[in-house]
């Protein structure tokens, strides 16, 4: 049998981000596969980390693709973004708050990329006059990830129904964002 990678690497991070100290054998428990197969494919705990970030950076990736940040206004723009996103936000929500990641040796580069891709959508809302200028672009940035893992934590734990998820992250997202036309 066929070991299918994407789901490995999808139980891996649900379990993950609900606790981090989740064994092995717990991870390959939920992907349905033995703790050998899964050592297998990710030698150890840091090796499997390291596969879930370069499948989140990639998934990430392919999403702002999809999304095409550069067609219409920004908040269109940023509504796709939050659609095309949602089904990697678990993996995503994981590895914000991944601390080995960011503390045992040099940062992916994929990170920064995918920050100044998003920080290049919220910076052309500014220009256009639609998002406030008084909030930084990597402030924004940072919301937008914490929003998104928010909201993939509550519908997975069944606080939020997951067909309303889309439109309340891009909803409270813009509605902070958004400037007022009030003088």
């Amino acid at each position: 049998m066929a070991v299918d990678r994407e789901r490995v690497l999808t139980e891996a991070a649900a379990l993950l981000a609900r606790r981090a100290t989740t064994s092995m054998d717990e991870i390959a428990r939920a992907a349905g596969i033995s703790r050998a197969t899964l050592h297998r494919h990710f030698a150890g705990r840091e090796a499997l980390i390291r596969a879930l970030e370069e499948h989140g950076i990639e998934r990430f990736a392919q999403a702002m693709d999809a999304a095409r940040l550069d067609d219409g206004d920004a908040a269109a723009a940023l509504r796709r973004l939050v659609r095309e996103a949602e089904p990697v936000a678990g993996v995503l929500a994981f590895l914000f708050t991944e601390n080995e990641l960011f503390e045992s040796g040099p940062v992916n580069a994929g990170w920064a990329r995918l920050d100044a891709r998003l920080a290049a959508l919220f910076r052309r809302g500014q220009e256009e006059g639609d998002f406030r200028v008084d909030l930084s672009t990597a402030w924004l940035t940072e919301a937008f990830y914490g929003l998104l893992g928010a909201g993939a934590w509550a519908a997975h734990e069944g606080r939020v129904a997951r067909h309303d998820l889309n439109h309340s992250i891009a909803e409270l997202l813009l509605g902070g964002i958004r400037r007022s036309m009030e003088k």
